[in-house]
């Protein structure tokens, strides 16, 4: 099959209807989680690609198979909206293909391509259909009209289909009585668990104060005990471990049940929030790639950054005015002697949204508001309800404007790598739905260059140092990934869904904001190849599965960036439109 020119090329953006305007099923989602997969990583890089008549088609060609979807709208970097199912070629018909036989295909391109067997592939796939056909099933009426902490919790727990580019953004262990009880798509609340421990068999770690009393605030203990709270289920999955029964009978744990304050898990289902304060917990169980829980070197490490990171923060607040990083001032945990008990009841508090976002914004999740689906009131269709193209745009230059600088600074002046991608990424919208703040949150994938902070990384304890260490090409993927391609992609497809012909534009701004980043900084060589066009890195989600890596030793692919054309800058002059700045 021959090629089509790659649509990073082209300037010709179809015009398509705007998103629906309600979710797909989950057999569609499924196909076209597994469809944007194979795009990116396998049939992309391997030029088996074509758009034509409105399809997308991709040929497997160890497996001697010829895909096609149908698209509801085309991308300059290849981030296609699909709509129906997938079809295979057999003779002179394309016959559908439900998301199972579909799954079936991928496995055996992949066992083909990789020589690498693996038999867990097939049951994630379906575990990951069980929980986007639970999550729908959950599924809360409209909630556009909610205010304040209810709009921004409910923007958390909207994400009903998870990651678009990874193969089982919603595979899971765990019970489903479980899921239904603490998924954030369930609407779940619930109080946490109390522990008392004797403070001669508790760790802790706090930057000041106020760290430690997010915990202590929640309830009393008796003297000489200090409270650590656990999360339900953990609880559940730990509560007959060996050394906590034998802690528990010498007295130095007193188990105090569920009481407190009820909290709400957010989309990352572990880390829960009370309106005050998130805490960060461990859960033993599997979600999308990895376990859930906090290692050791997580725990210290939280503490460290937030403090190293304190004068960053403080400087890009202060150069960038509505830039805010959240931090992680403290854990507590069981020191019993055992690394598994240590790990599992670790708990990491993190500033509540009270501590930086402005007066008189709503806080909504960047996930929610990029969603492909409005599923929730904070997805663009929502926040932008009847604007035109000259209000996106305002819009979308008012949004670069707040994340794009920060961000590069922290790596250029600060040797930080962020991670911005988009669910560790809060807005702050005004009564107008306009953004004015961001928030960056959850200092996990945080990392530092050694060339700015050798001596820092020097001072902790070498497992510590190790997992908050990148070299530069490392960490500049890593930011290019979060904030270009996870982000600034999806947030854009979200704007371009509603006015299609605008996406040369608003990828032009994106161009823009680059630029003058670049001026800012010097003109690094790695911020001016991006400008110029140079391949993107993305995240490959499924060969990683494929591989079954830990998600930290997750590999990119390269792909096509829209950003070097001056065809698209072109075709951006020639539109009637204004672009505000």
């Amino acid at each position: 099959m021959c090629s089509a020119p790659s649509a990073a090329r082209s300037t010709a953006t179809p015009a398509s209807p705007p998103a629906p305007a309600g979710p797909a099923t989950a057999d569609h989602v499924v196909a076209h989680t597994l469809l944007n997969c194979l795009l990116r990583e396998v049939a992309g890089p391997e030029h088996q690609t074509a758009v034509a008549d409105g399809h997308l088609l991709l040929r497997l060609p160890r497996g001697g198979t010829l895909l096609r979807v149908r698209l509801r709208r085309a991308s300059l970097i290849g981030a296609h909206r699909f709509t129906g199912p997938a079809t295979e070629q057999r003779g002179s018909v394309w016959a559908e293909l439900s998301w199972r036989q579909l799954a079936e295909r991928v496995h055996r391109e992949l066992e083909l391509r990789t020589g690498v067997r693996n038999d867990e592939f097939l049951d994630q796939v379906a575990s990951s259909h069980a929980g986007t056909t639970a999550a729908l099933a959950a599924r809360q009426p409209d909630a556009a009209g909610r205010e304040g902490a209810d709009r921004y919790l409910d923007s958390e727990q909207s994400l009903l289909f998870g990651h678009r580019f990874h193969p089982t953004p919603k595979a899971r262990t765990g019970a489903p009585r479980d899921w239904d009880r603490y998924a954030p798509e369930a609407r779940a609340r619930f109080a946490l668990r109390h522990l008392a421990v004797r403070r001669s068999r508790l760790r802790q770690e706090v930057t000041g104060p106020a760290a430690a009393a997010a915990f202590d605030r929640m309830g009393g203990v008796p003297e000489g005990y200090a409270l650590l709270p656990a999360h339900p289920w953990q609880y559940g999955m730990l509560k007959d471990h060996p050394a906590l029964r034998a802690a528990l009978g010498r007295g130095d744990v007193l188990d105090l049940g569920p009481r407190g304050p009820e909290f709400a898990p957010t989309a990352s289902v572990r880390t829960l929030y009370d309106g005050r304060d998130f805490l960060k917990f461990s859960l033993n169980i599997r979600i999308t790639n990895c376990l859930r829980k906090n290692a050791e070197y997580e725990l210290a490490g939280a503490v460290a950054l937030s403090r190293l990171l304190e004068p960053v923060a403080a400087d890009l607040a202060a150069r960038f005015p509505g830039a805010e990083l959240l931090r992680e001032p403290g854990y507590r945990t069981l020191d019993l002697g055992s690394r598994e008990l240590a790990e599992g009841f670790g708990v990491i508090v993190r500033e509540g949204l009270g501590a930086r976002l402005a007066p008189g914004l709503t806080a909504l999740l960047a996930a929610a508001v990029a969603d492909e689906y409005p599923t929730g009131g904070a997805q663009l269709s929502r926040l932008l309800a009847g604007a035109g193209p000259d209000r996106a745009l305002a819009w979308w230059n008012a949004y670069l404007r707040l994340l794009v600088p920060p961000v590069l600074a922290a790596y250029f002046d600060h040797g930080v790598v962020l991670e911005p991608h988009l669910q560790n990424v809060v807005v702050g919208v005004d009564e107008e739905g306009m953004p004015r703040q961001v928030l960056l949150r959850d200092l996990e994938g945080t990392k530092l260059l050694p060339g700015h902070h050798a001596a820092a990384l020097a001072a902790l304890a070498p497992d510590v140092a190790r997992a908050m260490r990148y070299d530069p090409e490392r960490g500049w993927n890593r930011v290019v990934y979060c904030l270009v391609v996870n982000h600034l992609a999806e947030m854009l497809a979200a704007l371009a869904d509603r006015h299609p012909r605008l996406e040369p534009r608003l990828w032009c701004a994106v161009r823009r904001e680059l630029a003058a980043r670049c001026a800012a900084h010097g003109a690094p060589p790695a911020l001016r190849a991006l400008i110029a066009g140079a391949p993107l890195p993305a995240k490959a989600n499924l060969l990683t599965r494929w591989e079954r890596k830990a998600d930290r030793h997750a590999g990119y692919v390269r792909i096509g960036s829209p950003l070097g054309s001056d065809l698209l800058c072109e075709a951006a002059r020639t539109e009637p439109w204004s672009t505000p700045r």
